[in-house]
């Protein structure tokens, strides 16, 4: 019966914060299409200014109020480059609403179901970041994916060069020849500096959109070769051998090291498992943990010292190519 009420107690509060949304977000529709019909209005009397193109990049979210609190701080760009990064088209402001869900919504039912404050919290917490963790999921393994077809791309490149073609359309050759998400990547920075960026800016976008060492070496190489001159297929090539080496020895490394990574995660999922099952099982044996004074003290040092100990073990076993 608690099991029920505490799975009804999420429902509840999950659904009341969709219908918040979906109220929020309407109204927010009706005055962006307002505000959008005033700026086309502006446009078209020869009014356009910065300003106006700002506003109209600040005002297209689903809630805009939410857009213009987050604006306030600097941690929603980042949060907005990670979802960029990880290939998805929604606004950080769901993210960050859907966190709150979970984090309400399990809090209130593990109060239910258990009727501890302090498991009810860290329940909360721990369900609270599902959606971050699955955005920065999303994202490596998005950039992984980047990393193995990219020597492909530096090939593709290399070639078009040689055979005569310019740069930029090496560039669009790899935006359609190669798989996602190499192909969306360089599409933009085709895209970039094809509608009047300068070629260096399109480039060094590219090593924002895609944070990882080969790139950066991809794009410095450019750049320098764009400086002092060169074989510039030859450059490509090289640097095509060195990415695929690099890959490789990373692919040896992380063999070689999945046991020690594999006995990190068991050692760090054992003890929050353990007390999961007996507090399920036999309630009454961990009781002192979660009503005394000490105990609780003792939960929060452990707690801590779990932390400190992951880690430290995700240090050792996540080694550097």
């Amino acid at each position: 019966m608690a099991f029920l009420l505490a799975v009804l107690t999420f429902l509840i509060v999950a659904m009341i914060f969709l219908a918040v949304m979906i109220y929020v977000g309407a109204r927010g529709r009706q005055d962006v299409i307002k505000r959008l019909e005033a700026i086309a209005k502006a446009e078209r009397r020869g009014q356009t200014t910065l300003e106006l193109q700002l506003l109209r990049d600040e005002l297209l979210s689903d809630v805009p109020t939410l857009n213009r609190l987050m604006l306030r701080w600097s941690w929603p760009n980042r949060l907005r480059q990670f979802v960029g990064q990880a290939g998805w088209k929604i606004k950080p402001a769901k993210i960050v609403l859907l966190s709150a869900v979970f984090a309400l919504g399990s809090y209130l039912a593990a109060r239910v179901f258990y009727g501890n404050v302090f498991l009810a919290l860290l329940v909360g917490i721990a369900l609270g970041c599902t959606p971050l963790a699955a955005l920065l999921f999303k994202r490596a393994r998005r950039l992984r994916t980047f990393e193995r077809n990219f020597p492909e791309a530096i090939d593709l490149l290399a070639r078009a060069v040689r055979a005569g073609h310019a740069f930029t359309t090496g560039l669009e050759m790899i935006a359609t020849e190669l798989p996602q998400p190499v192909a969306g990547e360089f599409r933009i920075a085709f895209e970039e500096q094809n509608f009047g960026l300068p070629l260096k800016d399109a480039l060094l976008n590219l090593t924002e959109r895609v944070p990882l060492l080969d790139v950066r070496f991809f794009v410095t190489a450019l750049l320098v070769q764009k400086e002092t001159g060169g074989n510039l297929a030859e450059i490509l090539d090289k640097l095509a051998y060195v990415v695929r080496d690099r890959f490789r020895i990373l692919g040896d490394v992380r063999t070689k090291s999945a046991q020690g990574r594999f006995t990190a995660a068991m050692l760090i999922a054992v003890p929050p498992g353990m007390i999961f099952l007996l507090r399920t099982i036999n309630p009454e044996y961990l009781r002192p943990l979660f009503e005394d004074t000490w105990g609780f003290y003792a939960l929060l040092i452990a707690a801590g010292l779990q932390i400190v100990g992951s880690i430290i073990l995700w240090k050792i076993v996540r080694i550097e190519v």
